[in-house]
This record gives C-alpha cells, sequence and structure tokens, in this order.
C-alpha cells in the first residue's frame, strides 16, 4: 500500500513521466512541487527518493507503452478503472461514464486464454479499492463481494459473485462475443461488456447509509453529497486524478484534507491515500470539508441559497475563486455577493468564475441534485 501511494504521487513528479501523464490528464506541473516536501523528512532525502520512485513509475509507464504503445495506453482515472495484469499484456478498462467494461489481451500465444482469465479476473475484483493496485502488474486477491456485481449481468441475466458463474460467462463472450484490433503491430483481442442501465444507481445504493450519517452529523444535505460524488467520481471508489485528489469524493490531501483534520478531527496531518479510499471515511471527509466552507471560510455569505451555491463552486474551484468571481478584494467580494439575489450568484459563478471548470462544476452539481430529488440518482 505504501508504494502504491509513493506511486501515484510520482505520477505528479516525474519529469520522465511526465508524457504519459499529461497524455490523459493534461497535467500543469508548476504547482506540484509542494508534494516534494512530503517525501523529502531529511536533508538530501528527496533526491533519494525521488531517483528511487522515478524508476518504479518508469517501470510501469515502459511497461505498459511496450505492450500498448503511445497510442493504447491507458491509466485509471475519476470515472474509469484501469488495471493491468498478465505482465502488462491484458488489462480491464471500466469507462463509468459509456457504461461498458472493455477487456482486451495482447497475448501473442493462447489469447483467448488469457483473456478469459483477465475476464474473470475483471468480474471477480473485490469491491475494496485500498486491496487493488492500479499501478502495477500485480495480482489480486478475490475475498469479498465482486465490485461489479449487480452492474453486469451474465448471459443469463444474473449478477456474478463466484468463479464458476465468472468462468462460464467468460467462455459465454469470447465465444459470442469477442473482438480483434490492431495495438502497434500486433493483434489485440478483446470484449465488451455493457453494464445494466442502472448502474450508477446500483454503486450508489452501497453508501446509502454513509451518506445518511455523513449528512445527519454535518447538517448537509444527502442531495449534494450525492450530486458531488457523481460529479466528483461517477460512483467510482478507485478514482484517482492528476490533483492528488482521492476516493468517491476526491478530496485533495494537502488542502481539504488536512483542513478537515485540523478543524474538525482536532488531530494533526493529513488524510492518507489508504484513508480516502475508505468510501466511508472519504464521505466523512468531503462532507466536513462542507462544513467547513459553510461555518468558517463562507460563513458571511447571508442568503442560504447563494451560501448553497458558493459552497458547491468553493468546493472545486476553492473560496478565493468564489470571492474573485465578485470582486478581487475579498471583503469588497462579499459585499457584492451579498447585495445579489440567488439567482443573481448562480449566473455569476456559471459565467464570471475565473475557472472555467467551476463555471461547469456547479452546472452539473445542481443538475444531479435535481436528479437526485427526482429518484434518478
Amino acid at each position: 500500500m505504501k508504494k502504491r501511494a509513493l506511486i501515484l504521487s510520482l505520477l505528479l513528479l516525474s519529469g520522465c513521466s511526465r508524457e504519459f501523464v499529461e497524455k490523459f490528464y493534461d497535467v500543469d506541473y508548476t504547482t506540484t512541487n509542494r508534494f516534494a516536501k512530503n517525501l523529502a523528512p531529511l536533508p538530501g532525502q528527496f533526491t533519494k527518493d525521488s531517483a528511487a520512485l522515478d524508476r518504479l513509475m518508469n517501470n510501469f509507464s515502459g511497461q505498459v507503452k511496450r505492450y500498448w504503445g503511445d497510442n493504447d495506453s491507458l491509466v485509471a482515472g475519476k470515472r474509469q478503472y484501469v488495471k493491468y495484469t498478465d505482465g502488462y499484456k491484458s488489462r480491464a478498462h471500466v469507462d463509468f461514464v459509456r457504461g461498458v467494461v472493455i477487456v482486451e489481451t495482447v497475448a501473442t500465444t493462447e489469447p483467448e486464454n488469457h483473456l478469459k482469465e483477465a475476464i474473470t479476473t475483471t468480474l471477480l475484483t473485490p469491491d475494496n479499492p485500498g486491496g487493488v493496485d492500479l499501478y502495477s502488474d500485480s495480482g489480486i486477491d478475490f475475498n469479498g463481494k465482486p465490485f461489479l456485481y449487480g452492474q453486469v449481468l451474465d448471459q443469463d441475466g444474473k449478477p456474478i459473485e463466484w468463479s464458476w458463474r465468472a468462468n462460464q460467462f467468460a467462455d459465454y463472450l469470447i465465444n459470442n462475443g469477442l473482438k480483434k484490433r490492431k495495438v502497434r503491430y500486433q493483434q489485440a483481442y478483446y470484449v465488451e461488456i455493457p453494464m445494466v442501465a442502472d448502474h450508477a444507481n446500483k454503486r450508489s445504493y452501497k453508501y446509502a447509509s454513509i451518506v445518511r450519517d455523513a449528512s445527519r452529523r454535518y447538517g448537509i444535505p444527502e442531495d449534494l453529497i450525492y450530486a458531488i460524488i457523481k460529479t466528483e467520481s461517477s460512483f467510482n471508489p478507485y478514482a484517482v486524478s492528476h490533483a492528488n485528489a482521492y476516493g468517491l469524493m476526491q478530496v485533495v490531501p494537502n488542502t481539504a484534507g488536512a483542513d478537515v483534520f485540523k478543524l474538525v478531527k482536532n488531530k494533526s496531518g493529513k488524510p492518507s491515500p489508504e484513508y480516502l479510499f475508505d468510501p466511508a471515511k472519504n464521505i466523512d471527509t468531503g462532507t466536513a470539508y462542507f462544513y467547513i466552507l459553510r461555518n468558517r471560510y463562507l460563513k458571511e455569505v447571508r442568503d442560504p441559497l447563494s451560501l448553497h451555491y458558493s459552497m458547491i463552486s468553493a468546493y472545486n474551484g476553492g473560496t478565493g475563486g468564489v470571492l474573485k468571481t465578485f470582486h478581487r478584494d475579498r471583503k469588497r467580494a462579499m459585499n457584492d455577493l451579498n447585495s445579489l439575489k440567488p439567482n443573481q450568484v448562480y449566473w455569476a459563478l456559471t459565467n464570471k468564475h475565473p475557472k472555467a471548470e467551476a463555471r461547469r462544476y456547479l452546472q452539473k452539481v445542481t443538475t444531479f441534485q435535481k436528479e437526485f430529488n427526482q429518484g434518478k440518482i
């Protein structure tokens, strides 16, 4: 687990692997130097640690490119699960936006056997983000109910929990849905498995009691928590991002995580990636940060609905971004914000916010809130 956390950090730090990461994430590296201090507790240690981590990440990206090339390399993200196995020759790709699972192999000998193994591994991967290393080809322990249980059904319309059913379905897929394509200069064999229509709802149901408890603990509406999770990760507990954010609510340890530890938990430090991959701890931390936004950073916003919009925007773009939408001077900004009606605050945050991502973010979250209240989430 420690190795994985370090590798995740290296995605941001390794100069040699930037092209590999930038291809998928469009990363701005100007702000990543702040992570160096977390890897260098002793003088001169960072150079040593960085070199070791550099080799680890080089190995991962190098192995992926070796078998899949530049154009077909994939890594895990906020809304997609990607796991390599079989010496990097096989991989699973779960696209939570499109609702499809793609399992493929570039093995040159007995490819159908390799593909079958990859399919069964994917179907039986447990609902335990802390136990799956996304940045190596390490094996997976099948201890617990599969993550995809109920989100994928076999040829008989049954959910898949046991190895015999997974193997049976793998045979069916290979016999009836095997496809081929060119990857680099070799043949790739793959199958596409559609997820059930309400796969996002299936995932969200798992966290109902956790969301309810967090809502009661911090006084944050359940519909807002659900909408944030859907926006941030599409209910993907394996979610990671270029911003060093982890888990369902995409909590950044150095900022929101550290604030929650200090201001809510009364403890020093910040949450680890392992901590944030735990759904209960992730949802608790993300919801606690909304508590901080409401009761500390944005407590001067007078209108409840304007405060609601401001909190959502700040969760993505920071409190400073919210205030800069209205004026460069923070005090003047708060006065200007409070002089507006809620619909005017919403318009400003979705049209004038300094960051385009934050403008879209508020629109998405409020849309998903409405869907939740209509029973669509």
